[in-house]
């Protein structure tokens, strides 16, 4: 089967005329598996918030206090690396679906689409046909059009709404938002975040849509060089389609005909407006509904489907070096979260010299050095700390060498170490091992202690 047109040098930068896309509704199998994946995607977007872990909000950032809960981690912003790597692993997951499967995330999960083909929908229910709607749309103004315009851009605001909610609550806590924001007792910061939100969306679905994907989003600028001859994307067989001619259900397809019945169908329900059987095109964001489409035609007049199809230009099997690359970066991403999870303490030590004296002796001819120790309680729970002091054989900490810190605090403290005769040496490595007593973990952290003549 050719597909000479997937070629790179083929790729057509085509941008469909500056128009209104009036988009057609489409059944079939691929828009029954995109809406299957925005109705799971969605319900995980909207419900995230409100699940309750050990009394608080399981997944909640606190921008506040600069905190990031995910159930029973907290993050700080000094552990931002773990967030660097799941976006880095995001990226290059990406990449590699995209070079097996082309936009695939553009097509099926992208919340751009997922939000665009919902205000369709409601279009649809209120206006009726996409050929209804471009007829109302150059009617004159009269009262049922104007009823059924302020119902649409009603419902859509209340979208808009409801969807700039659940984003905010994701920053103010479900029970500080829902209820103070519908009785009005939201403070002004809150409710001009939801507002301009909730305009961001209304503009993107409802009116942006489709030139998102044509102008605005670089991944349509970059796709190809991901691309290779074993990419499939939606595709249109030109050889089996071509000549293509309109014609009647029950007329005999003559031998200079090909399967295609320029029934435009593919045009229609394209949510970008291009015309797939152009060959590849940076706008496509291969969402499937043109094979639906095609399918549906090809049923009616009894030709084999998969006239349009995801199809690559390199039908043979591909071995495992076309897992290299974003593969081994995907692997080596993978293992480096984990090293760093494997690595994670739910609290912080620190632990610098008291620059006031570097050293003093009591009256006692006991030798003190003073530390600056801070701990910070990452839980979410209160914990406890033992303190304990290494190198020096007669080394004792003076004062309580078990702190208890409360969730999410920062705790600061002296911490005095004295011997009771000078050491061998003027400079001596002293280690502090600082015990969480909860779970046994341990965090070591070394530093200097000086005694008396100091000759450096």
């Amino acid at each position: 089967m050719s597909k000479s047109h997937l070629s790179k040098e083929n790729l057509i930068f085509k941008t469909p005329v500056n128009e209104k896309i009036y988009l057609r509704e489409q059944k079939g199998l691929f828009q029954k598996i995109r809406r299957s994946l925005s109705i799971v995607l969605m319900a995980i977007f909207v419900f995230i918030p409100f699940i309750q872990y050990k009394g608080m909000q399981a997944v909640f950032f606190d921008l506040q206090q600069q905190k990031l809960h995910i159930f029973s981690f907290t993050l700080y912003p000094q552990d931002l690396y773990i967030v660097s790597l799941g976006f880095i692993l995001a990226a290059f997951l990406l990449f590699y679906v995209t070079q097996f499967f082309g936009r695939i995330w553009c097509g099926f999960t992208c919340p751009q689409t997922i939000w665009m083909l919902i205000f369709n929908w409601v279009e649809r229910r209120v206006e009726g046909t996409h050929n209804q709607s471009k007829s109302l749309d150059i009617q004159s103004l009269s009262r049922q059009k104007v009823i059924k315009k302020l119902t649409k851009h009603l419902i859509w605001s209340a979208i808009s709404l409801f969807t700039s909610l659940v984003f905010i609550s994701y920053f103010v806590t479900v029970e500080q938002l829902y209820l103070p924001f519908f009785t009005f007792q939201s403070s002004t910061l809150v409710v001009s975040w939801v507002v301009f939100f909730a305009v961001c969306t209304y503009i993107n679905a409802g009116w942006i849509r489709e030139k998102m994907c044509q102008h605005m989003c670089p991944y349509s600028r970059i796709q190809s060089a991901m691309f290779d001859q074993s990419t499939k994307l939606v595709s249109y067989d030109q050889t089996r389609g071509e000549n293509r001619g309109k014609r009647k259900l029950s007329q005999v397809k003559s031998t200079e005909m090909g399967d295609c019945v320029d029934c435009n169908l593919c045009v229609q329900v394209c949510p970008v407006g291009i015309d797939i059987r152009n060959g590849l095109q940076y706008e496509c964001i291969n969402c499937g509904l043109c094979i639906d489409a095609c399918d549906m035609t090809m049923d009616k007049f009894n030709y084999q489907k998969g006239l349009i199809s995801f199809a690559a230009e390199n039908q043979e099997k591909q071995g495992w070096q076309r897992h290299l690359g974003y593969g081994i970066f995907v692997a080596i991403t993978i293992f480096m979260m984990f090293i760093w999870l494997n690595s994670w303490q739910s609290y912080e030590v620190s632990i610098i010299r008291d620059r006031q004296a570097l050293y003093r002796v009591n009256h006692k001819g006991e030798i003190e050095n003073t530390f600056i120790l801070k701990i910070r309680n990452k839980s979410n729970q209160t914990s406890s700390y033992q303190i304990q002091v290494n190198g020096l054989v007669d080394a004792r900490i003076i004062g309580h060498s078990i702190i208890t810190i409360q969730p999410g605090e920062l705790q600061t403290s002296s911490l005095v170490v004295m011997v009771d005769q000078p050491p061998a040496k003027n400079r001596n490595d002293i280690s502090f091992n600082i015990i969480n007593l909860d779970n046994n973990t341990s965090l070591l952290k070394t530093t200097s202690f000086y005694s008396d003549n100091i000759n450096d």
